[in-house]
């Protein structure tokens, strides 16, 4: 009874995400199918534990401080800011575009370091944004690279699209994903959003294992994406190949395995 109270507890910690982040004790129980009376004590004792607070006016709950302190142990332990981010940053400046660090967890890709656009219209996501990995040039460069059984698992699990660009069907995906695989990058137009383009190169663990992805992305109205693709291409892999060899000083390992 304890594994299974601990298996709920951890899964309600997933519905508060970007898109829902906040939740009463009765629309969450209904969401999950659990009754609302279970859901109320495990949303009062991560209350208690300062890892959701409850909102006194809407009475909703909401993610805590403590995430934030954990996130910031998490990138201090990658060490990611003192290294990879100003490449980011410098990578930014020459191409004019927002950059991004995407990090493989599980089945989503994790937003966990940013270089933005100087520019006043930019694509832009918050820190810790968890996205599907079959969307989007960031997600879909690590996907590429995963074993298939581990790719054929994450279709199984159901694919929705964000938009009408987002590629759903398992056949089609395959062969997209094998198209990144050979040429070792991934772009793609409005899959994530809306008239927004993503540019997306590999990062490996010192075991070979894809672990990461570095993404510049930006509006899709500002230049003729596709005419300077070549060059976007090969800056954004020399980028790569400098936290690649940072990478390989250290034994980063998949999140889940």
């Amino acid at each position: 009874m304890a594994l299974k109270t601990l298996d709920n507890s951890l899964e309600v910690l997933k519905y508060f995400s970007k898109e829902n982040p906040a939740w009463g004790v009765r629309e969450l129980a209904k969401e999950m199918n659990i009754s609302h009376s279970i859901i109320y004590r495990i949303l009062a004792t991560f209350e208690n534990h300062g890892f959701l607070n409850q909102n006194p006016e809407t009475k909703k709950y909401e993610l805590g401080l403590r995430f934030l302190e954990y996130g910031q142990m998490v990138k201090e332990k990658l060490n990611l800011s003192d290294f990879v981010l100003p490449i980011m940053k410098k990578l930014s400046e020459e191409i004019k575009e927002s950059v991004f660090l995407t990090w493989l967890d599980g089945a989503d890709g994790v937003t966990v370091e940013i270089a933005e656009s100087s520019q006043t219209i930019k694509f832009s996501v918050s820190m810790g944004t968890r996205t599907p990995l079959y969307i989007g040039a960031s997600c879909k460069t690590i996907m590429a690279y995963l074993p298939e059984e581990k790719q054929k698992d994450i279709m199984n699990s159901g694919m929705k699209k964000l938009t009408t660009e987002t590629i759903t069907d398992p056949e089609e995906l395959l062969i997209d994903l094998e198209k990144i695989r050979t040429q070792g990058w991934c772009f793609t137009t409005g899959e994530y959003a809306h008239s927004v383009f993503g540019l997306g190169v590999p990062l490996f663990n010192n075991k070979g294992e894809i672990i990461a992805s570095l993404t510049i992305a930006g509006p899709n109205y500002r230049k003729p994406v596709e005419e300077k693709l070549p060059d976007m291409v090969k800056v954004l892999q020399y980028a790569a190949m400098s936290i690649q060899r940072y990478f390989d000083q250290f034994s980063f390992k998949l999140y889940h395995e």
